[in-house]
């Protein structure tokens, strides 16, 4: 390829010339400036469009695969139900919500090793880096909030997602942003203690079949990830009310008066979120 393309009569000893007399060549002997034919030779062209289409991929993957999302409303609406984010678990605010940090490509582009790649770990650090994260199909017991009473086993539940979720690399399906600065997405984890080890295990219906959670029965916004993903989530909350996990440890014995997440959040004032107005993703603030 010749870059650029000068004459093939010019020699190293007349590019060295001085300006003025370059010029005074030039004019004499026009074939000593660029050779604009060489442009359109093949030898050119070929190589050109490689490397241009080469940069542009790269651009385009770069964007798509390897940028950083800061924030949960900065995830772009083609992720939503056809792609997932990875990331690391920085902090559980609830019994079925959390933050992340996005490390796109995780450790094959880095992150966790190569110096400028680091997670951080102090809240100021943090701070409008995270994305939050509300786990799809599952209502867990409310932690005291705003005056309010803390819920039974509540803390259980929290405490639980802490010390399952923390510090670990997830993987989030996401299904849709709500009006809370969150997304709602199916979550996944891979743990080297869990028997079969490193398999991958859905958040959602670990909750469920530990009775740490119930099915989400809101009439607005309830979100599984399919049927058949609904359907599982169901399975898994009767086998624990059947066992008597969890929060259904008293179901039998209380009876009409047992109190569902759900129910409770009714009882609070803190019922259905009003659905978010298509197109420009307002909604009415509220805590869920």
């Amino acid at each position: 390829m010749r870059w650029p393309p000068w004459s093939s009569e010019s020699t190293n000893d007349e590019q060295k010339q001085t300006p003025s007399s370059w010029l005074s060549s030039a004019a004499n002997n026009p074939s000593s400036i660029l050779d604009w034919a060489a442009f359109t030779e093949l030898r050119t062209i070929i190589p050109t469009l490689v490397l241009t289409s080469g940069i542009l991929i790269a651009v385009r993957f770069h964007r798509r695969y390897l940028r950083r999302i800061p924030d949960a409303p900065s995830i772009s609406s083609s992720y939503l139900r056809r792609r997932s984010i990875f990331g690391q678990v920085t902090s559980v605010g609830d019994g079925d919500n959390f933050r992340i940090f996005h490390t796109p490509g995780g450790r094959m582009a880095g992150w966790g090793w190569l110096p400028w790649k680091k997670v951080p770990t102090m809240k100021k650090d943090l701070k409008d880096k995270t994305i939050h994260i509300r786990l799809a199909g599952v209502d867990a017991p409310e932690l005291a909030h705003f005056g309010r009473p803390e819920q039974p086993f509540a803390r259980d539940a929290h405490t639980w997602l802490t010390s399952y979720l923390t510090s670990r690399r997830i993987r989030a399906l996401v299904h849709r942003q709500d009006q809370y600065s969150r997304v709602v997405a199916s979550v996944f984890v891979r743990r080297a203690f869990d028997f079969p080890p490193f398999r991958r295990r859905d958040v959602s219906y670990e909750m469920l079949k530990r009775g740490l959670a119930t099915v989400y029965e809101a009439k607005v916004g309830s979100e599984f990830g399919g049927d058949k993903m609904e359907k599982k989530y169901r399975k898994a909350e009767w086998w624990a009310k059947k066992r008597g996990k969890g929060l259904w440890k008293d179901y039998r014995r209380v009876g009409s008066d047992w109190e569902s997440p759900r129910e409770y959040k009714n009882r609070m004032g803190m019922g259905d979120p009003p659905p978010i107005e298509k197109g420009n993703g307002k909604g009415k603030p509220g805590r869920k």
